[in-house]
This record gives C-alpha cells, structure tokens and sequence, in this order.
C-alpha cells in the first residue's frame, strides 16, 4: 500500500487500484500507464509540481495527451509566474519520486488545481505513489480529498 491508496481508502473513496511492470527506461511516465492500462491519454492524468513566483509549491494535475500551460497556472493561482519545481524540491514536499508522485498522499498537502478536463469522466486515472502502480477514481472524489478546484490549466 501507499500513502495515496491508504488515504483514498480511509476517506471511504471508491477505487480501483491497477498495477502494471514499469519500465526503467520509459522517460514518458504518463503516457507509459495509459498504454499498460488501454486508457486513451486523456483520461489518464499526470500530477505535476511547479514552484509559484510567491514561493509556494503547488500542484497541477493535468491529462498526459497534454501539456501544462504555466500562465493558467498562475492565474489560477493569483500570482505574477508559475515554474516547474526542481524534482528535489518535488520529491521532498510530497514524499514521492518523480514519476510517481500522487496528488494524494503527499507528505505535505500542496495547493492542488486540476484540469478542468477531468470532469467531462466517470473515472480518471491518477499515480498511485508508485511508478506502475495507477488509481481509478471519480475526478470530484479526489477534488474533495485533495480540496483541488478546476481550472484550465493545459494545452
């Protein structure tokens, strides 16, 4: 178990846990879950750490088929710049490896925004805190686990 699917399962969240063989040489994590699990790139999503030009870390939460859009990340935010975070900083803060990191779970609970894309499914799928290891859950159930809110934030 990890700290997601054990904060999932406490909060009395519906999921379903998939497991898949990582490759180590896979550089594309996202779209490597959605291929293993015969998801089409935009219901399976990547949780991405960026650094806010306010200094706080905060997360995105964006589908693999895309990429993250930096200026509707700070404006969603309400700061002048968003950057990517250095994956140290990343993996301190939530207490994964990049390519595994969760947007449940984290050691520390960063600011969460997720694409509003997300809400046109049943079911997305999302890290698990493990690289091949992928949750299935209701795109609201992790809103309200994680107290994200939507907003355009990919391209």
């Amino acid at each position: 178990m990890t700290p997601a699917i054990n904060a999932a399962r406490k909060a009395g969240i519906v999921l379903a846990v998939h497991e898949y063989v990582h490759d180590p040489s896979a550089d594309a994590y996202g779209e490597e879950a959605a291929d293993a699990l015969g998801m089409g790139y935009e219901q399976v999503f990547k949780t991405l750490v960026a650094s806010l030009s306010d200094g706080r870390l905060a997360v995105a939460v964006v589908p693999v088929s895309r990429r993250l859009d930096l200026k509707a990340l700070a404006m969603a935010f309400g700061v002048k710049r968003a950057g990517m975070a250095p994956a140290m900083d990343a993996e301190r803060a939530t207490g994964y490896v990049v390519g595994g990191i969760s947007p449940l779970g984290q050691r520390r609970r960063l600011p969460m925004v997720l694409d509003e894309s997300a809400m046109a499914f049943e079911t997305i799928y999302v890290s698990a805190g493990r690289r091949g290891l992928e949750i299935a859950l209701a795109p609201a159930d992790l809103m309200r686990l994680s107290n994200a809110r939507t907003a355009i934030i990919s391209r």
